[in-house]
């Protein structure tokens, strides 16, 4: 008798074997995933053409608008994406489509036995098992995103990109990219190539003068905002401009000003490589298409909208440093402006940020805050330390046992309007949030 096909392992029992090879979560250095993708056959120089993207905040934007404006030209795209908000199958598109769990089991399973129980980080060995999906699925472009710093990041083993692109550079992650901006630079630009066109966001000028000098070191073309490119917001439309003329879009789908430079930021990357043409109808067509959940997204319809009190706007944002805040008290300015109600902001971070440069942020707009915990994550910020910052800052704090219970203690107080909700913070707690709405991203 024939025995029994053997059964799969759930996906999550493969990523918990995984994360367990080395003790590490976090570790720079490039020699073990070159390693193994040489045992792999060097999957990363068998991928179509690559475009690199680093930076602080508004990656995950740029690369949202960047795909949806190749897939508008008729495209065919590949991305790969960190981190994920509630599964990891998040983080890998093949042509357009989130890879299924069997794919990416049998991708990863791959990768484990060709390592041989070598140390290696979690995200390391998925970022290889997105180099062989890549490479036996065809494509015309793979988009790809640093998930920390630049230079010794596991993405950067790809030799010739098709062009590099770096959005902000702030302060975050100082306890692996270095204290000084100008440290942190130096890390992001570490993707430059030699020869390979470089896209760079409107910087600081600190962080400005770290870039400029490495793409002159490598000789690659520059092409920086606000010097050959620019980005305007004209009637609430977004007005693009660089040597090879205007454009005059349509506004971005995605919510902010901080969106109109992030989709800028794409289109001078399209328009400075070579290789894939675009008109101006896929331009249009991309920005307004875009969709990146978690980023000043609006929640209308769900289990924790439900929860909320009636008829209150609950928004998303999984901003956790002191430029991710800015931008979204900026993007609450504006709506402030559009419709008044009392905001309140419902916040759960990590214990590697600072919470108070975060908050600062919000002391113009709201004087409530509510501390919750990020769920089942060990390094969490507890919601005392939270709430000792908020309370600096001159806010009033209250502290709840989580989302749901701050949004059930929002509906027994009196609003005469009812409140605009911010839940923010981390991306962990941001997928937490989508899960518990029944929102999960697709």
């Amino acid at each position: 008798m024939n025995a029994p096909p053997a059964r799969a392992q759930p996906l999550g029992d493969v990523i918990a074997r995984l994360s367990a090879l080395h003790p590490q979560r976090v570790d720079l250095d490039l020699q073990r995933m070159r390693r193994l993708l040489a045992r792999l056959g060097h999957p990363e120089q068998k991928l179509p053409p690559v475009i690199h993207v680093a930076g602080t905040n508004g990656k995950g934007s740029t690369i949202a608008y960047l795909r949806a404006i190749l897939e508008a030209a008729g495209y065919r795209v590949h991305v790969y994406t960190s981190p994920y908000l509630v599964r990891i199958n998040e983080s890998f598109r093949l042509d357009g489509l989130l890879v299924d769990d069997e794919q990416l089991r049998a991708a990863l399973e791959h990768c484990e036995r060709v390592n041989d129980g070598a140390a290696i980080t979690l995200f390391e060995i998925q970022t290889a098992a997105a180099f062989r999906l890549f490479s036996q699925h065809p494509a015309d472009v793979v988009l790809l995103e640093t998930g920390l710093g630049g230079r010794l990041d596991a993405t950067n083993v790809v030799e010739a990109p098709l062009a590099t692109v770096i959005t902000p550079v702030g302060m975050d992650h100082t306890g692996f990219l270095g204290d000084t901006l100008a440290e942190i630079a130096g890390e992001k630009a570490g993707i430059i190539k030699r020869n390979v066109p470089v896209i760079v966001a409107e910087q600081q000028v600190e962080a400005l003068d770290v870039i400029e000098r490495q793409a002159q070191r490598l000789r690659a073309p520059l092409h920086a905002f606000g010097q050959q490119w620019h980005v305007n917001v004209e009637r609430s439309r977004l007005v693009y401009q660089d040597e090879r003329g205007l454009m005059d879009l349509a506004a971005p789908k995605l919510f902010g000003r901080h969106q109109f430079y992030n989709a800028g930021l794409a289109i001078a990357t399209l328009r400075a490589q070579g290789a894939l043409r675009v008109d101006a109808a896929a331009f249009e067509a991309g920005i307004v298409g875009a969709e990146w959940p978690a980023r000043m997204q609006r929640l209308s319809s769900g289990a924790l909208l439900e929860l909320a009190p009636q008829g209150s706007e609950l928004w998303l944002d999984g901003g956790h440093n002191a430029d991710g805040g800015r931008v979204v008290a900026a993007a609450l300015g504006d709506l402030e402006e559009r419709v008044s109600r009392p905001l309140v902001v419902v916040a759960g971070m990590m214990a590697d940020k600072n919470a108070e440069t975060f908050l600062a942020n919000f002391a113009g707009l709201t004087r409530h805050i509510i501390a919750v915990p990020v769920p089942e994550r060990d390094n969490a910020m507890p919601p005392d330390t939270l709430a000792d910052a908020a309370r600096r800052l001159g806010m009033r704090v209250d502290i709840a046992a989580g989302v749901e219970a701050a949004l059930r203690a929002l509906t027994r107080l009196a609003w005469e309007v009812p409140p605009r909700i911010l839940i923010t913070g981390s991306l962990y707690l941001a997928g937490e949030v989508l899960a518990a709405n029944g929102t999960v991203p697709r």
